[in-house]
């Protein structure tokens, strides 16, 4: 009899962990940049966080490297529900939604704090349009600040027409117009490959992106311009996040919290140490010339009203939050800025 008793209580224990590891809820979170780079390793300790948390109740696989879907697929793979979870650079969407392209506006913000101000005045709003998509927003973080690298130094924005401009944004292409420079689309994980076939011999984004992907092989300059601040937004099925116990989203909210705070120390850091990397690379990293800064924020204000009078109320609404409103209306344009905000 005792036998039989020790016999179905191990039965009983065994069935009881097959169950609880069956019952573990798993997501896979699609992201498009290698495993070394700064947001995705903050995306697996992301991942350790809500297992830890939850208990074991969510498990979550990422896939970076854009091994499961490509960057401009995994957006709408969440919508879907094809992943449950997911990281998109948000500029790349401007034309989606006017919002997604704020912090890709040229010289709208100059430093992290302005950065993370204008994020605080846009993530109502934001977390809104992606409940409206089905998406629920569980963290965003920024980019080091963007620079232009090129095969010769740059001394105004006349010296970068005729470049074969490579762009990942609405924004970006929008530049590369207004420089007399040929636009050509080019997603990160293609961008060694073009350079190295003279796809592309002019760009700008971040120093992390010039250091991950070996810029320096390619590419003799970078002009530290610090022209905007963009964001990644790591995103959940909002399904998936509601068919989740409480408890376990409120696990996945403290680990999005904690992951968000972390990012952007990161990115301070990574600034830093990639622009050491390119100097030891044999990159030149200069400072913009007075007259290139003045070209670059004359092109900028061009782009920003633009942006507001495809933005309207909304845009404003975010602009005079952060206080960038104030700012751009110290400038000459200040009565455009105001026509183009009325209009709508």
């Amino acid at each position: 009899m005792k036998r039989r008793t020790l016999f179905a209580t191990a039965l009983i224990a065994g069935l009881g962990l097959s169950f609880q590891a069956q019952a573990a809820t798993q997501w896979d979170l699609a992201s498009a940049y290698p495993t070394f780079n700064f947001h995705s390793q903050n995306l697996a300790q992301f991942s350790k966080d809500v297992e830890q948390a939850s208990q074991g109740d969510l498990k979550i696989t990422v896939h970076s490297g854009a091994s499961l879907f490509k960057m401009p697929e995994i957006k709408r793979a969440v919508q879907g529900n094809q992943a449950q979870a997911g990281e998109f650079f948000m500029v790349s969407f401007q034309n989606e939604w006017p919002l997604f392209g704020l912090d890709g506006l040229p010289f709208l913000v100059s430093n992290y704090d302005e950065a993370w101000k204008l994020y605080q005045a846009q993530r109502p709003l934001l977390e809104k349009k992606l409940d409206q998509q089905g998406m629920v927003l569980l963290y965003a973080v920024a980019w080091p600040p963007q620079g232009i690298y090129t095969n010769k130094p740059i001394q105004s924005a006349a010296d970068l027409k005729g470049l074969k401009w490579r762009v990942y944004s609405p924004t970006t292409a929008r530049i590369g117009e207004l420089i007399g420079a040929q636009p050509v689309t080019v997603q990160e994980a293609e961008l060694s490959q073009a350079l190295a076939t003279g796809v592309v011999d002019g760009l700008i984004t971040s120093s992390a992106t010039g250091a991950d992907n070996k810029l320096y092989e390619n590419l003799k300059y970078y002009t530290n311009v610090q022209a905007w601040i963009p964001k990644n937004a790591v995103v959940a099925n909002k399904r998936a996040f509601e068919s989740l116990s409480p408890a376990t989203q409120e696990a996945v909210r403290q680990a999005a919290a904690a992951a968000e705070k972390r990012g952007w120390e990161e990115s301070r850091k990574v600034d830093a140490a990639s622009i050491a990397k390119l100097k030891a690379n044999g990159m030149q990293v200069d400072e913009p010339t007075p007259q290139l800064k003045s070209d670059l924020v004359e092109i900028g204000q061009t782009v920003i009203l633009e942006w507001l009078e495809t933005a309207g109320a909304e845009g404003k609404e975010v602009l005079e939050a952060s206080g960038r409103m104030r700012a751009l209306g110290q400038g000459a344009n200040a009565r455009m800025i105001q026509r183009a905000t009325t209009a709508n």
